[in-house]
C-alpha cells in the first residue's frame, strides 16, 4: 500500500504545478515556453516562504493550509483578468497565455525523472547513518514535525534551536502534512521529487535558452537534461580508457594522472572495473568532495546542496527572463529583479545558504548583458545621470554596467536577507573567510578530470564565435597569463580563466552567443574563486565544505548551459562572419572577369564543404562528451540494484531488520507526544587534549549507535553529534559532552543535568554502555524502568521524586 503515496504525491505536484503556470506564465512571458519548468518551484516557492513566516507564530497542520490559500489566491490574481474580476467574472487574463507543446514536454520529463528516482529510492531506502547525512536529514524532519512553532529545536541540541538551514526539510514537511504522509515515505517521496524538479528546470531553462537563439529546444533541453541528471566527471570514462590501451602505455599514463589528482594512486586508476564504487568518483581533488547530482541522488541524502539545485535554476530563469525582457518594459524586469528574486533569495537562505549568493551573482551578470540597460532600473532622474553615450568607450560602458548591476543587485540581496530574517537572526551560525594557500589549490589533472568535459565543451563553443581578427591579441594576452598561471601553481587560472575571459568578451562584443554564455561565466567564476578564498569552518578540514557545496551549484549551470551550447555548434559551428565571407562579398554578388559567375560558385561550394566538416567535428564532440560521461551511470546504477533488497520507500524499516530490539524501543518512544528531552550517549569522538584511554570515545559518529533514538524521533537528546561543533562552537559543545558523561558515571552529577535540561527519558542502549559501562542510572530515587528491550532500556523521570526535589 506504501506505493499508494507515490500516486499522491504526483497529484499534489501535478496540482502545485498547476497553481504555479500562471505566475510562471506572466514573469516568464518573453522565454520560448513561457517557463512551464518552473511552475513547481515557484509554487513551492511561495508555499514555503510563507510557511516559515506563519510558522514563527505557529507550526502545524493549519500553517500548510494557509500557505497554499496564500498560493491560491496568487494564482487567481495572475491567470484571471482584475478588471473582470472587480464585475465578479471570471475571465482569463491576456497575459495567461501557456505553451501545451512546452507544458507536456516538461511533464514527461518530470514524470520519467520522478519514476527513475523511486526506483532508485526503493532498491536502497534506508536512512543509514553511515556514508552520508541521512540521520542529520531525517532527524530534521522529525523535529519539524514535532515543532509548535520556527525554528524547531535541535534535536541533537536540547533547549537550542536549528542552526541548519532547513528550509528544504520545511518543505518536504508541508508536503508531507498536506498528504498525511509520514516521515519515512516523505524522505524518500521527497527526494524523488527535487530530482525530478532539478531535471524539468534544467530540460526547461536549457531549451528555451536554445530556442531564444534559434536553435532547437528539445535536443538542448535533452541534452543539458542528460548532464545534470545522468552524466559523471571523466574519473570512470580516464578509468575505462586506462584499461583498453597497449599496457605498455598504461602504467605511465595512469602515473601522470595520479600524480597530478593526489586522490588517486597509479593502482585505483588501474585497478579492474570488477572493483568499480560509486564512492570513489566523488574525491578527485585532495581534501575536498566533487559531487555531480547522480553520485548525490545514489547516496541519497535529502541535503541543502542537493535541494537548493532547482530553486538555484530558477533564479538562473528568472535572469534570463529578465535578459530577454525589452527595455521598455520596466514593470515586468523591476518585477523579477525586486519581486521574485527577494522571495526567491529569501527562501534559498534557510533552504541552502551555499547558493543563496550565486543567485545574485548570476542576477548580476544578467544585467551586465541584457540589452536592456540597468540603469533604467532605477528612478529617471539618477539614470539619466548614469546613461552611456556613443563617446563612451566598450571598456567605460562595461564598467559602469557592472557597478550600476552590482549595485541594484546588491539591493536586492539585502531584501532578501529581510525575507530571510527569520531564521538568520535565530538559526544561523557565523562563518568567516579565509584566504587558501597555494599548497592547497587544485592540481591540473584533478580539475580536468572534474570539469574537463564541460572545458572542453564551452572552450570549442566560444572558439567558433571568436575566430576572428580583433580577437587574436586577446587570445595573445590570455595565453600569456596561462603561462604565468602554470609556473605559479595556479592550475585552475590557466584552465578556467580562458572561458571567463573569452565568454565575457563574447557577450561585450556581441557575438554570436547569448544567456548559455552568461552561465558558463558564472560557473567559470565560482570554480576560480574557490581556488583562493573559502569558508573557515568546524564542517570538515580546510576547504572541503566550501569546495563540496560550490562545485554542486557549478555542475548544474554548466550543464544547462553545455546542452544550448552544443546544439548551437552543431546548428552554427562556424562564426556568422566567416561563413559569409567565405561565399561571397557584399552580399554574394562576386562574379568572375567574363561574368560567368564560376568563382561565386567555387566559394560557395569550399564554404559549404568547410561548414560540413566542422559540423562533423562538433557532432564527433558532442557524441565524445556525451559517452565519456556516460561509463558511471550503468556501473554505479548496476551496483546499485544488484545490492538492493526487496523494494519499499520505508526510510527506516532497515533499523526493524537489522536493530530489531532498538527499533522496538525507538517505536516505543516516537508515539510519545510533544517535544520531551532525551539523555542518551552523545555521538562525538575524543577530543584535542585527551590522553588515549583517558576518556570514553564510543560511539563516535556516522554509525548506527550514535544518537538513533534522537535521529528517528526527532525527540531532543542533550548532546548528539559533533555536528554541533560546527553550528555553536567547540567549547560549547564539548561542555555539554562533559555534562552527560558525568550523568552517567555520577548521581548526583545526574540529577543536575536532569533538572538543568529538563529530561523526561534516558537511554541506556548499546553505545552508553560501551562509553560508560554499568550504570547506576536506574537506583536513582525518581527514574524508573519505563520501557525494555533485549539491549535497550529507557528510564522515565519523575521530577517531584529526585533527590532534593521538594517534598521528597
Amino acid at each position: 500500500m506504501e506505493y499508494l503515496y507515490v500516486a499522491v504525491w504526483v497529484v499534489l505536484y501535478a496540482v502545485l504545478a498547476a497553481l504555479g503556470l500562471p505566475i510562471a506564465a506572466r514573469l516568464f512571458r518573453h522565454v520560448p515556453g513561457r517557463g512551464p519548468g518552473f511552475a513547481l518551484p515557484i509554487s513551492l516557492l511561495v508555499v514555503t516562504l510563507v510557511a516559515h513566516w506563519v510558522g514563527q507564530l505557529s507550526f502545524g497542520f493549519g500553517t500548510a493550509v494557509v500557505a497554499v490559500a496564500v498560493l491560491l489566491l496568487l494564482s487567481a490574481l495572475t491567470a484571471f483578468d482584475l478588471d473582470a474580476l472587480r464585475e465578479r467574472r471570471f475571465v482569463l487574463s491576456s497575459a495567461f497565455d501557456v505553451n501545451r507543446r512546452a507544458i507536456a514536454d516538461t511533464t514527461v520529463v518530470f514524470l520519467v525523472a520522478f519514476a527513475f528516482l523511486i526506483a532508485i529510492r526503493a532498491a536502497d531506502p534506508a536512512v543509514h547513518a553511515g556514508g552520508g547525512e541521512k540521520f542529520l536529514d531525517y532527524g530534521l524532519l522529525k523535529t519539524l514535525l514535532r515543532a509548535e512553532a520556527l525554528p524547531p529545536e535541535d534535536f541533537w541540541f536540547a533547549g537550542e534551536v536549528v542552526q541548519y538551514y532547513y528550509g528544504g526539510h520545511l518543505l518536504t514537511v508541508v508536503l508531507a502534512m498536506l498528504t498525511d504522509t509520514p516521515a519515512r515515505f516523505a524522505y524518500n517521496l521527497s527526494l524523488a521529487g527535487f530530482y525530478a524538479m532539478l531535471v524539468t528546470a534544467t530540460f526547461d531553462l536549457a531549451g528555451s535558452v536554445a530556442a531564444s537563439r534559434g536553435g532547437a529546444r528539445r535536443p538542448a533541453g535533452l541534452l543539458s537534461a542528460f548532464f545534470v541528471g545522468l552524466a559523471s566527471n571523466l574519473v570512470t570514462g580516464a578509468r575505462v580508457t586506462l584499461a583498453v590501451l597497449p599496457e605498455s602505455l598504461q602504467r605511465p599514463l595512469a602515473g601522470v594522472v595520479a600524480a597530478e589528482t593526489t586522490q588517486y594512486s597509479t593502482d585505483d586508476l588501474l585497478a579492474s572495473i570488477d572493483s568499480f564504487s560509486y564512492w570513489t568518483a566523488s574525491r578527485v581533488i585532495d581534501g575536498t568532495i566533487n559531487e555531480f547530482p547522480l553520485f548525490a541522488w545514489l547516496n541519497g541524502d535529502l541535503h541543502g546542496h542537493m535541494m537548493g539545485m532547482p530553486f538555484l535554476l530558477l533564479g538562473a530563469a528568472l535572469a534570463f527572463a529578465y535578459f530577454r525582457t525589452p527595455d521598455d518594459e520596466r514593470t515586468l524586469r523591476r518585477t523579477l529583479l525586486f519581486v521574485a528574486l527577494p522571495a526567491l533569495g529569501g527562501l534559498q537562505i534557510v533552504l541552502d545558504t551555499w547558493s543563496f549568493p550565486s543567485l545574485f551573482g548570476v542576477a548580476a551578470l544578467a544585467l551586465v548583458f541584457a540589452p536592456a540597460r540597468p540603469e533604467t532600473l532605477l528612478p529617471r532622474a539618477v539614470a539619466s545621470r548614469l546613461r552611456t553615450d556613443e563617446t563612451d568607450s566598450l571598456v567605460s560602458a562595461q564598467a559602469r554596467r557592472l557597478v550600476v548591476a552590482v549595485a541594484v543587485v546588491a539591493v536586492v540581496g539585502v531584501f532578501a536577507a529581510v525575507l530571510g530574517a527569520p531564521f538568520l537572526l535565530a538559526g544561523a551560525s557565523s562563518r568567516e573567510i579565509a584566504l587558501l594557500g597555494p599548497a592547497n589549490r587544485a592540481g591540473l589533472g584533478a580539475l580536468l578530470l572534474v570539469h574537463g568535459a564541460f572545458v572542453v565543451g564551452f572552450a570549442a563553443y566560444l572558439l567558433s564565435r571568436l575566430v576572428e581578427g580583433d580577437t587574436w591579441l586577446l587570445a595573445a594576452s590570455v595565453v600569456g597569463v596561462v603561462v604565468v598561471a602554470v609556473m605559479q601553481g595556479m592550475a585552475a587560472v590557466a584552465l578556467i580563466l580562458p572561458l571567463l575571459v573569452f565568454g565575457w568578451v563574447a557577450l561585450a562584443f556581441d557575438r554570436d552567443v547569448g544567456y548559455e554564455t552568461v552561465l558558463v561565466v558564472a560557473g567559470a567564476g565560482l570554480v576560480l574563486l574557490v581556488e583562493f578564498v573559502y569558508v573557515n569552518e568546524q564542517a570538515g578540514p580546510l576547504r572541503m565544505n566550501t569546495v563540496f557545496k560550490t562545485y554542486m551549484q557549478v555542475w548544474v549551470l554548466w550543464a544547462t548551459a553545455l546542452g544550448p551550447a552544443l546544439t548551437l555548434l552543431l546548428a552554427r559551428p562556424l562564426p556568422t562572419r566567416i561563413r559569409r565571407g567565405v561565399s561571397a562579398t557584399d552580399g554574394g554578388t562576386e562574379t568572375d572577369a567574363d561574368g560567368s559567375g564560376e568563382t561565386n560558385t567555387a566559394l560557395t561550394r569550399i564554404s559549404e564543404s568547410t561548414t560540413a566538416s566542422a559540423r562533423t567535428v562538433a557532432l564527433g564532440l558532442t557524441l565524445c562528451l556525451v559517452v565519456s560521461t556516460s561509463f558511471y551511470a550503468p556501473l554505479a546504477l548496476s551496483n546499485h540494484f544488484e545490492g538492493g533488497g526487496e523494494p519499499t520507500l520505508d526510510a527506516t524499516q532497515f533499523a526493524e531488520t537489522y536493530h530489531p530490539e532498538e527499533a522496538k524501543a525507538i517505536a516505543w518512544l516516537d508515539e510519545k507526544p510533544g517535544r520531551p528531552t532525551l539523555l542518551s550517549a552523545p555521538g562525538t569522538y575524543q577530543y584535542p587534549d585527551a590522553e588515549s584511554g583517558s576518556y570514553p570515545y564510543p560511539p563516535g559518529r556516522y554509525n548506527w549507535n550514535a544518537n538513533p533514538a534522537s535521529t528517528l524521533t526527532g525527540i531532543p537528546t542533550v548532546a548528539g553529534w559533533g555536528h554541533e561543533i560546527g553550528y555553536r562552537g567547540f567549547d560549547t559543545y564539548i561542555q555539554r559532552v562533559e555534562q552527560v558523561d558525568a550523568a552517567f558515571a555520577n548521581d548526583a552529577a545526574l540529577v543536575d543535568v536532569v533538572r538543568e535540561y529538563d529530561v523526561q527519558y534516558i537511554w541506556v542502549g548499546p553505545a552508553e554502555r560501551e562509553r560508560y559501562g554499568e550504570t547506576s542510572v536506574g537506583d536513582v530515587s525518581g527514574v524508573s524502568v519505563a520501557y525494555q528491550t533485549e539491549t535497550v532500556t529507557i528510564y522515565e523521570v519523575n521530577h517531584d521524586e529526585l533527590p532534593g526535589s521538594d517534598g521528597s
